[in-house]
């Protein structure tokens, strides 16, 4: 099993350019295409534009302004997949909203690459928005980025923070081509208060060590009690261990008509300081 298609969202933000590093590293590694797409998103009109013409002739300029500025994001990604000679890549200028946009490709993509949102933008709240419903509703695993823009992918120390869900198993099925490839594998699961002395989790376990074993994949087994919030345990636990890449679940619950993420899988992608690997 590996990734035959990397998607990576291309945007103005400031963490872009990490994310379109991360995907050319990563396809060059896995020999697999890359593409990235920049949409245009929607012309918001003025409420104060004045006159049916001169609204026209701002939605014009406006969309020229807009057309302009995805078509530079694919300049600059061709640009940095030619300066790498990544053998196979396309790039793709989309006229319709970002979030919409994004998730219809990621659904016939192997993997998205994304950016936490970045603490203290303007728009931080929408980027959150956006990093959960990809994560949430794509349906393929979505490989996200810290912040602090380090576009290293190693992913040869990687934490498997594993509860027997569906979604965890997802979430490794997913990793597999990574987990294959890394020099160690830890995977932990978290106990409440009776450590390994559970038999029935030791036996979902020793499943979980078989079918990794199957794929090449000899990893450590340990399991820790709770202690307070899940999400800064693993976190914890990644920094103990020094693991540059976590894989988990995504968890989400309904929120009036939307999804959102679960308190454990948004602590872990607000604070994690080494990219995680979701899916849901």
């Amino acid at each position: 099993m590996t990734y035959r298609r990397i998607l990576v969202p291309l945007d103005q933000t400031p963490l872009a350019s990490s994310r379109v590093r991360a995907g050319v590293g990563l396809a060059k590694r896995l020999k697999a295409h890359l593409q990235g797409v920049a949409p245009t998103g929607l012309v918001e009109l003025p409420a104060s534009a004045g006159g049916a013409s001169r609204l026209a002739e701002f939605a014009a300029m406006a969309w020229d302004e807009l057309r302009e500025s995805a078509l530079r994001c694919t300049a600059t990604f061709r640009a940095e997949c030619e300066r790498a000679q990544l053998a196979s890549f396309d790039a793709c200028v989309d006229d319709s909203e970002k979030t919409l946009s994004w998730t219809r490709h990621a659904r016939c993509s192997d993997l998205c690459v994304l950016s936490q949102a970045l603490p203290g933008a303007p728009d931080a709240s929408a980027q959150q928005a956006t990093l959960e419903h990809l994560v949430l509703q794509s349906g393929r695993p979505c490989l996200i980025l810290p912040s602090s823009g380090k576009a290293d992918l190693a992913a040869s120390h990687v934490l498997i923070a594993w509860d027997g869900s569906r979604e965890a198993a997802r979430a490794v099925a997913d990793a597999m081509p990574l987990l294959a490839r890394a020099a160690r594998v830890n995977a932990v699961s978290w106990n409440e208060g009776k450590g390994d002395a559970d038999p029935v989790l030791a036996e979902h376990l020793a499943r979980l060590e078989s079918w990794l074993n199957s794929h090449g994949v000899n990893p450590i087994i340990e399991v820790q009690p709770i202690v307070g919030d899940i999400g800064r345990s693993i976190l914890s636990k990644a920094a103990q261990l020094g693991s540059d890449l976590i894989v988990m679940g995504a968890y989400g619950h309904a929120r009036w008509a939307e999804r959102v993420l679960g308190g454990a899988s948004r602590s872990v992608l607000a604070r994690a300081g080494v990219p995680v690997l979701m899916s849901h």
